[in-house]
């Protein structure tokens, strides 16, 4: 519980609880992300749908899920930065009559940004760089690190990632663990590296004779079943349990987030395929989770990028 003192003498007291400012940025976000999610019915339509993908796969400066706040917002938009980055980065104002972009901020509510066209140069301002100027230029990707380290953070849920042979059409699936086994976690790395335990949740088999790119791609649809919830949570806090889906739900997400993964990497993947194909034959898209495939694409990726702390039981 956090307390807030107040600092007029005559009013002198202490306030239990989140502050009222707090609790009314909490609000603004709510209320934002409400309306935003209102509009976003619209993706509905297979095609409006994988249109909304392809921008966040090459939106590749923000998160996947803020990705689909900019789009929801404005489709058109191709740089967004606040007005603070856009002054001190690249010498530019906001335009008077320019309407700010809602998106998440990192550990806190909500933050507002512009896109390139709502700015102005200031005088001596410097060209922009290519990043800004031409953000969805395609680019041919490889897997590095990625893979790896998306390996070791998924131990931390009790996620163990094994390779075997297989065919050329298997390339590998996710599953429940016997129960009573237990998955040594790496916490960080010292002189002397640091280990717990944690049990052991699930197998995920990958198709050794597979590429790194290929076997980045099936992790990710993999772990987009776990974190999506169709394999149930042990800790509702840490993603949902949505078992029941429809099998097609199921697999839409999962393409969905492989997609996005792979397509931020610039990877080519069959998942393209497999949305294109839906699409032609359908011109509605299943009853899917958009914040469940963004938060799950979102996860993946960080996964990528960082290692990431053990989790608690009673987070």
């Amino acid at each position: 519980m956090t307390r807030s003192e107040c600092t007029d003498p005559k009013q002198a007291s202490v306030v239990e609880g989140p502050s009222p400012a707090a609790e009314w940025d909490r609000d603004v976000a709510r209320r934002a992300l409400d309306e935003l999610f209102s509009l976003a019915r619209r993706y509905k339509a297979s095609n409006a749908y994988r249109e909304m993908l392809e921008f966040v796969a090459r939106f590749r400066f923000y998160s996947p899920f803020n990705a689909m706040l900019v789009h929801i917002q404005r489709p058109g938009a191709t740089y967004v930065a606040p007005p603070d980055r856009w002054l001190r980065g690249y010498g530019r104002r906001i335009k008077a009559e320019a309407r700010p972009l809602v998106i998440l901020r990192p550990m806190g509510p909500v933050m507002f940004v512009f896109d390139v066209t709502d700015t102005e140069a200031e005088d001596g301002a410097p060209p922009l760089p290519p990043k800004v100027e031409h953000p969805f230029e395609a680019r041919s990707g490889v897997v590095g690190d990625e893979l790896p380290r998306t390996i070791e953070n998924a131990n931390r849920d009790g996620v163990k990632v094994r390779e075997r042979e297989a065919g050329s059409q298997s390339a590998g699936e996710i599953r429940v663990s016997e129960p009573g086994r237990q998955l040594k976690v790496l916490v960080n790395q010292t002189h002397e590296p640091q280990y717990v335990w944690v049990p052991l949740r699930y197998d995920v088999l990958l198709n050794s004779k597979h590429a790194n790119e290929a076997k980045y791609a099936t992790l990710a649809h993999e772990l987009a079943h776990l974190y999506c919830g169709h394999r149930g949570t042990p800790n509702g806090k840490w993603w949902p349990d949505r078992r029941g889906l429809s099998h097609e739900v199921r697999e839409f997400e999962a393409e969905s987030v492989c997609y996005l993964l792979c397509g931020r990497l610039g990877i080519d993947n069959p998942s393209d395929e497999y949305l294109a194909g839906y699409a032609q034959g359908h011109e509605e898209t299943p009853s899917i989770s958009l914040e469940c495939v963004m938060k799950a694409a979102g996860l993946i990726e960080q996964m990528g990028r960082e290692r990431l702390r053990p989790r608690k039981e009673k987070e």
